[in-house]
């Protein structure tokens, strides 16, 4: 056969495709990320194996503004605090307000316990969090600022994650992992974490319900679907004895059932941090008085 230039360049294109497809995607490979890696990398970002290793519990306390904007407005600002040692955790929110006048969840250790905000009554948050108790029982409301956080133990909780992809929040890109809960969970829960720095900048809760058959065609058409959400968004992290923690909390709940809507913020400035303190057994039950 004779030597043909057109036959050289269709051979060589051919290898380079073949070549290109044999090597991954440069942008595929640094997204693609196993769940280990990340949570590896964001304990990093809390502090060193030594410094988390120190911190046998922790009391954090700071300043709340609650907004309603749903299914009526109004805004109350009060005293907020968390106290969290081991799988036990508690948050209080305290307001000067004869409607509503605290929050209060928890976990002792065996039970989750939610308090009234006025008696007989549980708000729309304190509802959502007695339903749906995984979010309390494993201990990752409050992610990294508390010392229930299911991730400085990846292998006692008996979680189980899935890498997801990325996702923007606010500005940033994150990387997203699934939490699935020990055993079944009727929620799902979604977990985010810097690209950059691997710090923990929100969780999401979410549950949607579809519309149920009516025993007509017309009852059907009025049925709605339930859809459940809740998020926490952390930001403004600080070195805390040895910890880089956040000092901006948010709590945003998003309801939107057949009984109607509801929407609210908790945002909260942490200015008070105490580690290693005496905690009371009787403080993780929000019932004890």
């Amino acid at each position: 056969m004779k030597n043909n230039p057109r036959t050289y360049k269709l051979s060589a294109t051919i290898l380079l495709l073949i070549i290109a497809m044999t090597l991954p995607f440069p942008a595929l490979a640094a997204d693609k990320m196993k769940p280990e890696e990340i949570v590896a990398k964001h304990l990093d970002a809390i502090g060193t194996a030594e410094a988390r290793a120190a911190i046998k519990n922790r009391v954090i306390g700071g300043l709340i503004v609650t907004t309603l904007r749903a299914p009526a407005t109004a805004q109350f600002s009060g005293q907020f605090v968390m106290a969290s040692e081991g799988s036990k955790n508690i948050i209080g929110m305290g307001f000067e307000n004869a409607n509503y006048s605290q929050e209060k969840f928890g976990f002792d250790g065996q039970n989750v316990s939610v308090a009234h905000s006025r008696p007989g009554a549980r708000t729309n948050l304190g509802d959502f969090l007695y339903n749906y108790k995984d979010v309390l029982k494993y201990g990752i409301i409050g992610g990294a600022l508390s010392d229930s956080w299911p991730l400085l133990n990846l292998s006692a909780k008996q979680q189980k994650l899935e890498y997801v992809g990325t996702k923007k929040i606010g500005d940033r890109q994150a990387y997203q992992l699934k939490y699935i809960p020990h055993g079944s969970s009727d929620i799902e829960i979604n977990l985010y974490f810097d690209s950059e720095n691997f710090q923990h900048v929100r969780t999401e809760y979410s549950r949607f319900i579809s519309a149920g058959i009516g025993r007509t065609m017309d009852s059907s058409g009025q049925q709605r679907a339930t859809r459940y959400k809740m998020a926490e968004d952390f930001s403004d992290f600080k070195k805390e004895n040895g910890l880089t923690l956040p000092h901006s909390y948010k709590i945003s709940l998003d309801l939107d059932t057949g009984g109607g809507t509801f929407s609210g913020t908790w945002e909260v400035t942490l200015n008070q941090f105490s580690f290693n303190q005496q905690i009371p057994p009787g403080t993780f039950n929000p019932n004890t008085k």
